[in-house]
């Protein structure tokens, strides 16, 4: 699953075009967001067939004066978008460029892969899948990331359609889908063939497991648009009320702070809310914000409004952190020793 397609691509009435050149207009406002934001304007070319113009994008950020912060991400977007316009031996090259590379992040590999997949260089896909598995889930996890999922579901598809038996990574993700139709039938060969049946019920069957697929697909575009609550680190929060001090009744003290962001994710959480995160605040991005909103930063109702917009631009931490991880205030100590010890 890509990371960039945007969440409104199944609505035919997007003009694409359009928000590609408004994600490029916000890009200029927030050059620490510029990245991402280039990124899904990139994605909105290439769905209106702009696939030249989402190359320059991908070329703009790769020869930009500060480094891409995820330059093997933007590379396989890369490669993968040159594939579709013609350009199958430099988009070739730029896949075993991103495999040599062997990134740390689940991303590229799954991109690069699934584009072997559609160009039906199973072999290639299949050991792509498998490399990336290696590295990223040596021990055989049962937990994996929930960002190393498409990897284990990419890989099984593939395995799926080589006739390959099951091996453990399979039932790894066979046990972490949450699809109600198992990744066998969802990965079935001879679904194809089922599009083409004049058989009402196999029709109705295979409908069933498309919107199980598509539940899945809808679920992981929903994911870098959490729920977020905000946070500030004792200096911006210094800071802040020091400029406006009349913010003082939303942040009485910076631990009081910290455990109200603790209980109010806690209350969501059992209140059946999912998907949450915490995102991180500084003055001078606040400050642009209520300037972008024609308001005053003391202004409290717009606290709630920076959170969900900063959470929008891909800036939220899942909450609560995986494992052992570190707690997400920033004491650098355990979650399950610090907040989350409760």
């Amino acid at each position: 699953m890509r990371p960039d397609k945007p969440a409104a691509a199944d609505h035919v009435d997007v003009d694409h075009i359009a928000e590609a050149a408004r994600l490029e207009r916000t890009a200029g406002l927030y050059p620490e967001d510029a990245e991402q934001l280039l990124l899904q304007a990139a994605a909105h070319l290439e769905l209106a067939g702009a696939r030249d113009r989402a190359t320059t994008l991908y070329d703009r950020l790769l020869s930009a004066e500060t480094p891409a912060g995820s330059p093997l991400l933007i590379r396989a977007l890369k490669a993968s978008n040159l594939w579709e316009y013609g350009h199958e031996a430099e988009a070739r090259a730029i896949i075993d460029g991103v495999r040599a590379a062997a990134p740390r992040d689940p991303a590229p590999w799954v991109i690069v892969a699934e584009s072997l997949e559609s160009h039906d260089e199973l072999e290639q896909a299949h050991e792509t899948f498998t490399e990336a598995a290696a590295l990223l889930l040596p021990a055989r996890t049962p937990e994996p990331p929930y960002a190393t999922h498409p990897l284990l579901f990419g890989r099984h598809r593939v395995r799926r359609l080589l006739g390959a038996d099951h091996d453990e990574w399979d039932t790894l993700a066979d046990r972490v889908s949450t699809a109600p139709v198992s990744l066998d039938e969802l990965h079935d060969p001879k679904r194809v063939w089922s599009l083409g049946s004049e058989n009402p019920a196999e029709l109705r069957a295979e409908i069933a497991r498309i919107q199980a697929e598509l539940g899945s697909y809808r679920e992981a575009l929903s994911r870098p648009f959490p729920v977020a609550v905000l946070h500030w680190p004792a200096p911006e929060l210094t800071e802040l009320l020091t400029a406006y001090p009349s913010l003082s009744s939303e942040y009485p003290s910076h631990e009081a702070h910290l455990s109200t962001i603790e209980s109010s994710l806690r209350e969501l959480s059992a209140s059946g809310t999912p998907n949450l995160g915490i995102v991180t605040g500084t003055v001078p991005s606040y400050e642009a914000f209520a300037a972008s909103e024609a308001s005053s930063p003391e202004d409290p109702s717009l606290l709630p409004q920076y959170a969900t917009t900063l959470a929008a631009r891909g800036r939220a931490v899942a909450w609560p952190p995986e494992g052992d991880g570190e707690c997400w205030c920033g004491s650098g100590v355990a979650y399950g020793t610090c907040h989350g010890s409760d």
